[in-house]
């Protein structure tokens, strides 16, 4: 069993999981109001603490590579990042949609996240949880005509939606992806940055 620690910033929670041995740690904050960059480093500390594990003990380092807060994600990655390179260890990518796809016993299903605005994030899953349906920037009505089984992490407006605890999420999405090991992770984005955006429209 791996030794690892685990970081999600790319929401308005926090989540921080530390794994040695057979003992696992999760620390989550359900809402720290996007201060982040403030209270991560605290939070990890704690979670390596109360699991007996020190940085340089991990197998690998994992971070959430969103798509959500443009902002949380490159502060996750950057810390996941950080601690594998001066421990010399490799890197494990978990999307946000795998946090809720491996979570889910459905065998045809869609993961939807609140991109604001009544648009959504989406990503469409089959047996196995393979991708049958690419990462797509949707209206809610575009989501709705989907035909399949919704579920995320957060209150959406959808009939066949079901919300998971995604404070529960973390350690299995990392546990199921850990043969995905890397050098390097990158931020999944889907759509621009509102900065992005309003750059290239000027």
């Amino acid at each position: 069993m791996s030794n690892f620690l685990g970081i999600d910033t790319s929401s308005r929670y926090l989540t921080v999981v530390a794994q040695k041995g057979g003992k696992t740690v999760v620390r989550h904050l359900a809402d720290c109001a996007m201060r982040h960059s403030v209270i991560l480093m605290d939070e990890i500390d704690a979670a390596l603490n109360e699991a007996c594990l020190r940085a340089e003990e991990c197998d690998f380092f994992a971070a959430v590579t969103g798509p959500g807060s443009f902002t949380g994600i490159r502060i996750g990655i950057a810390s996941a990042k950080g601690f594998a390179l001066a421990a010399g260890k490799p890197l494990l990518g978990v999307t946000s949609f795998d946090l809720i796809a491996y979570n889910v016993k459905n065998e045809r299903f869609a993961v939807v996240i609140d991109a604001a605005h009544s648009y959504y994030y989406v990503c469409g899953y089959g047996k196995d949880k393979n991708v049958i349906s690419e990462p797509a920037y949707l209206s809610g009505e575009a989501v709705k005509n989907l035909g399949l089984p919704l579920y995320g992490f957060e209150d959406l407006p959808f009939d066949n939606y079901l919300k998971l605890d995604i404070k529960n999420c973390l350690h299995p999405a990392i546990c199921r992806n850990e043969s995905k090991l890397s050098d390097n992770i990158e931020a999944l984005y889907v759509r621009k940055s509102q900065a992005e955006e309003a750059r290239l429209g000027n």
